[in-house]
Formats: structure tokens, sequence, C-alpha cells
């Protein structure tokens, strides 16, 4: 059963405490960790992220989840919340889905990779709604269900964000 769909309004929030999470985790980092944070920011969109998405749904059948997510934002860079994670902008999707084509997932249409994680796992969203994480840093292998909906993927990771040490 899918998950709770995204609306627009929902997302500016959850980046809206996203960023107050970090400013807390990058203020805290050094004394906790002894050695600065990376650069950790959820970017908002912009025009050329529009036109970028615009272009991948041309390009794709792309799930109106992940095209409501790269109306409001054009991606994450989280290298210091867990061992990292990364929401990629609709122009590396996009490419990815030029070069490597769609995650292999024989129960969905098409799945496009979204994000990564720092060891090199990939999530990916099919038609179905559900997000998947590659079983290993690979393309080719198999992809399991990490959460019924990319809004409860978003609500699993803002979590990490506020709960890092």
């Amino acid at each position: 059963m899918p998950g709770e769909r995204l609306d627009a309004e929902w997302v500016r929030s959850w980046r809206e405490q996203a960023d107050t999470a970090l400013t807390k985790l990058t203020q805290s980092f050094l004394s906790t960790h002894g050695f600065p944070p990376g650069h950790n920011a959820v970017t908002p969109a912009t025009d050329d992220s529009h036109q970028a998405t615009d272009a991948l749904v041309d390009r794709a059948p792309i799930p109106s989840d992940l095209t409501t997510l790269y109306r409001v934002i054009s991606g994450a860079s989280l290298p210091d919340v867990d061992n990292g994670y990364f929401i990629h902008s609709p122009a590396k999707v996009a490419e990815h889905f030029r070069e490597y084509g769609p995650a292999p997932m024989d129960d969905e249409s098409v799945a496009l990779v979204f994000a990564s994680d720092g060891g090199g796992h990939l999530f990916a969203i099919g038609d179905s709604g559900q997000v998947r994480k590659s079983t290993t840093a690979s393309w080719c292998d198999d992809f399991e269900v990490v959460a019924s909906s990319l809004r409860e993927f978003l609500e699993q990771l803002g979590g990490r964000i506020a709960n890092h040490p």
C-alpha cells in the first residue's frame, strides 16, 4: 500500500525543519567529533533546477512525488549525517538515467535513482511510490524497500538529521 503523497507545502516545511536541525548539527559537530563538518545543506529549487526537472519529466516517466520534491528543492548534500546522504539534482538523475537506464526492479515499470548514501548505496523510486535502497553499491543488484513513499523517506532522513549526535 503506497504511503502518503507529497505536497509542496509539506516539502517546504520539511526543508525548514531540516535546515534548523542542520544548524544545530554543524554548531556542535567540531566539539563532538573533533573535526569540522563538511558542507551540509538542503538546496532550494532554482529556475535551472525547474528546467532540469521539466527535461527529466520529458525523458522518463518520473513519479509525481519526485516532481513535487524537485519543485521545492534541487537536492541535498548531507555528508555528516550518519555515513552521508545525498539527494541528487534533477539534472544528475537525468544524466544517470541516460547513462545507466532505470534501476532494475521487476515490479516497477520504471524506477529512477534519485539519491545515494556515503557508502555508495543507491535510492530509487518507481511508479508504486516506494523508495528502495540497493543492497550493494551497484546499479545491478537488488533493491530493498526502505520506505513506503518519498514522504516517509524524507521523514526518516529528517529524523536522522535531528537525532545525529
